[in-house]
């Protein structure tokens, strides 16, 4: 049975094998070197080099992906600090509501 590799693991290790290809000069012996650092097996891991030469990746490709990231990681910052002061509005309004109800004098 063929194993689920997730896209985040297939897309690492993509990019560390298109990085390092020219150091082992064949994607079977940078699959062989790869795929056990990444935990993927070595003849999948050369498929997916040999499919991605096939549609023109390069090793420089993956720069929109890591604009991705950047944008990706500027949105979860950004909604943490929405989160956080939705916090503090919530306790200030719970403070002044306790202070304006007649009942709590």
């Amino acid at each position: 049975m063929s194993k689920r590799y997730p896209p985040e693991v297939r897309e690492k290790a993509l990019r560390l094998a298109l990085d390092r290809l020219d150091e082992y000069g064949s994607a079977y012996a940078a699959a062989q070197a790869i795929g056990s650092m990444v935990d993927v097996h070595p003849e999948t891991l050369r498929l997916w080099i040999v499919k991605a030469q096939s549609a023109g990746v390069s090793a420089s490709a993956p720069t929109m992906q890591t604009a991705e990231q950047v944008e990706l990681e500027r949105l979860r910052r950004e909604n943490r600090e929405l989160k956080q002061a939705n916090e503090i509005v919530k306790l200030a309004s719970a403070f002044f509501a306790r202070e304006l109800d007649p009942r709590h004098r």
